[in-house]
């Protein structure tokens, strides 16, 4: 007889575990499936080692630009190896912290690859290729996401590759062209730059960071041309050869047909959801668009299972999954008040330099939802703080409803704002107006007040303008 549980969580990502730690919080009896290592891509080969490997490329730059702060330093240079090897021991430690948080909540983790099946039953092959059936009243598909391969580029993982395979190159390569600049691609674009790669990025859309609003796109590109990487927007990737010793990238834009000769190919052209060969089809589980459709607590059109993170239609985003993961549980549980995630209230953060965080509308997608706006800008060259940290570049973006005072969106780009955006979630979330935001004292000397001053600006109050 299979093996019963309450819930079922298959994959350990931000989305899986958290949603497991919650379920057996409420006193259900829980199990997660793991193919790889327990915490997902996330801490394995996203969110964490990436930020460690932006570190190590920041600290250089620092050491380089020491004289502008006043101190002498010898001659530095990377250690390309020993960047790589900090960055995977970060997110070796931070998945067995996730180890001891499934111990500590009495979570069984069962490896291997999981498989839905009807009767509200997962199949789980070890890695011996032996199956094991196992039972629960409820079953959390959770499986994320991997890199998109572009039919056009396909992946080698020597020449051409995905994130995963830069995170972990031997030897640092002297030119590379990345395809794509979401997060993923201006964030490796800025590491290996620093390193001394010659990078090159190609973009489809007519900016990089093509979600984020056109004013943080054109800042980004700016500085990202002052740092020697080179940008083509409105561009796209035709053909990769790597017949030869490196990669010869036919690329078409909006002045011809160009062609590269680089090292390496990083593409980096968004995720796509794990969905095949998990058994939605055995179970019938609704999917749409390579999506697996859900209702807003996460419900398939299959009474007991369930769909959150990167399988779903939500932004593919780690604290997105975990919220997903607490809603989905708190409503099996039967908790009050449940409330569905408000998905234009979801704060994205890249963490290039400058960093950039945003959440809520930006100001073209505002103007065409019909609002009447007050919009106020404050350049971190006015800021006190930002000018003493050696940090003038970029600025803070406000949008509110000239009406009502709704706080619409807010759009930074500059040293640590990723540490900033919070203050405007949680603001929006209580329905703060701009008046509210006027009237609420911010510390002095800090980056953050730059959103009370970018506020002023919106109202005609602008002191430090």
């Amino acid at each position: 007889m299979a093996s019963q549980y309450d819930v079922i969580v298959v994959g350990s990502g931000p989305g899986g575990y958290v949603a497991a730690i919650r379920a057996s919080q409420l006193g259900m009896k829980t199990a997660v499936i793991e193919r790889e290592s327990v915490g997902g891509i996330c801490l394995n080969w996203g969110c964490i080692p990436t930020k460690a490997l932006l570190k190590s490329a920041q600290v250089f730059e620092y050491i380089k630009h020491s004289k502008d702060y006043g101190i002498t330093v010898g001659e530095a240079a990377p250690d390309f190896n020993a960047v790589i090897k900090r960055s995977r021991g970060v997110a070796d430690s931070m998945s067995k912290g996730v180890q001891f948080l499934m111990k500590k909540n009495k979570i069984d983790v069962i490896n291997g690859v999981g498989k839905v099946k009807p009767g509200k039953k997962v199949e789980v092959t070890g890695q011996d290729g032996k199956a094991t059936e196992y039972e629960a009243k409820h079953i959390i598909i959770a499986t994320g996401g991997r890199a998109r391969e572009l039919p056009a580029v396909p992946i080698d993982g020597q020449k051409v590759i995905e994130y995963r395979k830069a995170m972990v190159l031997e030897k640092r390569p002297e030119t590379m062209l990345i395809i794509g600049s979401g997060a993923i691609g201006v964030e490796f674009a800025y590491v290996y730059n620093s390193m001394g790669t010659k990078v090159t990025i190609v973009e489809f859309m007519p900016n990089i960071v093509p979600v984020e609003d056109e004013e943080v796109s054109k800042e980004l590109a700016k500085q990202y041309k002052k740092l020697g990487i080179e940008i083509f927007t409105k561009s796209e990737v035709t053909k990769v050869d790597t017949s030869g010793n490196g990669c010869k990238v036919f690329v078409k834009t909006p002045d011809g047909e160009k062609t590269f000769d680089v090292e390496v190919v990083l593409s980096a052209a968004g995720v796509v959801a794990n969905i095949e060969n998990i058994g939605l089809e055995d179970v019938g589980i609704k999917t749409d668009r390579g999506k697996i459709v859900t209702d807003d607590y996460y419900r398939t059109n299959v009474e007991g299972y369930y769909a959150i993170g990167d399988v779903t239609k939500g932004q593919a985003l780690a604290h997105v999954a975990s919220a997903e993961g607490i809603i989905c549980v708190e409503k099996i549980a039967g908790q009050p008040h449940v409330e569905p995630l408000n998905y234009n209230n979801i704060p994205g953060c890249t963490y290039c330099t400058p960093e950039i965080a945003s959440v809520g509308y930006t100001e073209k997608a505002a103007r065409e939802a019909g609002y009447e706006l007050k919009v106020g800008k404050f350049p971190f060259t006015a800021s006190g703080k930002a000018k003493a940290s050696g940090a003038p570049e970029g600025f803070v973006k406000v949008i509110f409803d000239a009406k009502y005072g709704e706080f619409l969106g807010a759009h930074f780009i500059g040293n640590n704002v990723t540490e900033m955006i919070a203050e405007v979630v949680a603001a929006r979330k209580l329905e703060t107006t701009g008046e509210e935001i006027l009237k609420a004292v911010h510390p002095h000397p800090t980056m953050s007040e730059a959103i009370k001053d970018a506020t002023e600006a919106a109202y005609g109050e602008a002191i430090h303008l």
